[in-house]
């Protein structure tokens, strides 16, 4: 059995550390070149806040209602029908968790060579073949990665203390290297230029009726779009700089008095984390010129700025250090939390039977711990998580959209159930958040169908997977 052994400041630490992993020092760039405008990229960063938070308001009601193992996916289960939350709990093992899991891991690696030139994407120990733009076989880099992923998988299956501790510990330092950034920002790499390039004239560029470009669904040629579409596009890179949020409702059966602890771990750790944020991309545009911070090299934002400060390449060590220590704790956070909806859809009969062992002596869910570590290292081998990560935002969007659409469904299907927490805002903000989100996921539809149709079909495998899963243990699908 499942024991009680996290308290508020440790399911603080689980939201905060799993949100926060290289993203925020990286993705910049890309909206900044999407969006060409100071105030745009600030709203790109407020908009993902916005539905974050509310995002985190909302599961605070379903959490409260339902704290047991699986969060999210019991969730879409007990709403919307158990094939949906098999179709979710499908595609988090097959790219969700697991992708997410490698590419940090490997970017704790490629910042690791920052420090050890010798760690690296093309030093091959065993170089197996490249198909099209995959590289498939084990380099230094993603053979740090694959340790730090068994390392990670065993201080969890020690005891969800362990992993506790282990996440406490990162998210302190990582949040703490951060603030550190931002005050450098704001004060010793502040620069004249960068503050009025960009806070002389911060709504350049920025009309509710203008015209902004955006590549056609070909890729071959640009549209003409409007402001709202434009930054709809660009929310797949903050967007995914702020997922994992959720993770928390993963372990709900472990935290204690969950029916207070798991709302405020959710409200508060995503509203500090999105204030991070948004001072962080403020701190960037106080310290470099917008068009720095489009053409930073390699996308490194971060070390762009630390490096108006240190000479000699220490800049780009220090930053180097901060995201592996971010990276670390992000991979802790991803691997504690997944294992638990693995655990809970064995307990339904949706999965692998042996996922559901509770090892007598640590009280963790050992075998799935174990299946995710070796699932996450063989994608980090493939070499294609970052591409299937890419695919699946549109679906981890939808699968949101369907969660919170839940919340509605319980109300009306359950109005005596007992809510310790309802959601604040209900029903606008959740209905908001439904609206601006589809929107979203329809522009990456009609704009960027390589992100879209890819994760679509990686969710859909799931369909015939589920009625096979029910049909040989010879039940019925579940009603």
């Amino acid at each position: 059995m499942l024991k009680k052994a996290l308290g508020l400041p440790s399911a603080i630490a689980m939201v905060m550390g799993s949100m926060i992993g290289s993203g925020i020092f990286i993705v910049p760039a890309d909206i900044a070149r999407g969006v060409n405008s100071p105030a745009l990229f600030i709203l790109a960063w407020v908009v993902t806040g916005f539905l974050t938070i509310v995002g985190a308001l909302s599961y605070g009601e379903l959490a409260a209602m339902m704290p047991k193992a699986g969060g999210q996916y019991i969730f879409l289960r007990e709403s919307l029908g158990p094939i949906w939350g098999f179709l979710y709990g499908w595609a988090l093992f097959l790219v969700i968790q697991t992708g997410t899991i490698a590419a940090v891991a490997v970017a704790f690696g490629k910042f690791l060579g920052v420090w050890i030139p010798s760690i690296s994407a093309t030093n091959w120990i065993v170089h197996l073949d490249s198909v099209q733009s995959f590289n498939v076989g084990l380099s230094t880099q993603n053979g740090v990665a694959i340790v730090i992923i068994v390392f990670l998988t065993g201080v969890n299956i020690l005891g969800v203390k362990s992993g506790a501790i282990v996440q406490n510990l990162f998210t302190f330092a990582k949040t703490l290297a951060l603030i550190g950034l931002i005050f450098i920002g704001f004060t010793i790499a502040r620069s004249h230029q960068a503050w009025q390039t960009n806070f002389g004239d911060f709504f350049s560029n920025f009309s509710l009726h203008g015209d902004y470009f955006v590549q056609n669904s070909t890729g071959l040629a640009t549209e003409t779009v409007s402001v709202f579409v434009i930054l709809a596009v660009v929310q797949v890179g903050s967007l995914f700089s702020s997922d994992a949020w959720n993770n928390v409702t993963f372990a709900a059966a472990e935290v204690k008095n969950p029916m207070r602890n798991l709302p405020l771990a959710l409200a508060v750790g995503t509203g500090s984390v999105i204030l991070l944020y948004i001072l962080a991309n403020l701190a960037y545009l106080s310290a470099l010129p917008l068009g720095m911070i489009k053409t930073a090299p390699e996308d490194r934002v971060a070390t762009a700025l630390l490096e108006q400060v240190f000479s000699n390449g220490m800049g780009a060590k220090c930053m180097a250090l901060a995201i592996m220590v971010s990276t670390f704790g992000c991979v802790n956070g991803l691997v504690l939390a997944g294992s638990r909806v693995f655990y809970a859809m064995s307990e339904d009969g949706l999965f692998f039977k042996s996922a559901g062992h509770i090892h007598p002596r640590f009280a963790t869910p050992v075998v799935a711990l174990i299946l995710q570590g070796v699932w996450a290292s063989l994608l980090c081998l493939s070499g294609t998580y970052g591409q299937l990560l890419d695919y699946i935002i549109f679906a981890v969007l939808l699968f949101y959209i369907l969660t919170i659409g839940g919340l509605f469904v319980l109300r009306k299907k359950q109005p005596e159930r007992e809510r310790p927490y309802r959601a604040f805002g209900y029903p606008v903000l959740p209905a908001l958040y439904i609206i601006i989100a589809t929107f979203i996921d329809f522009v990456l539809f009609r704009y960027k169908p390589q992100y879209t149709w890819p994760g679509l079909l990686i969710v859909l495998t799931g369909v015939p997977v589920y009625f096979l899963w029910r049909k040989s243990l010879n039940k019925e699908p579940l009603n």
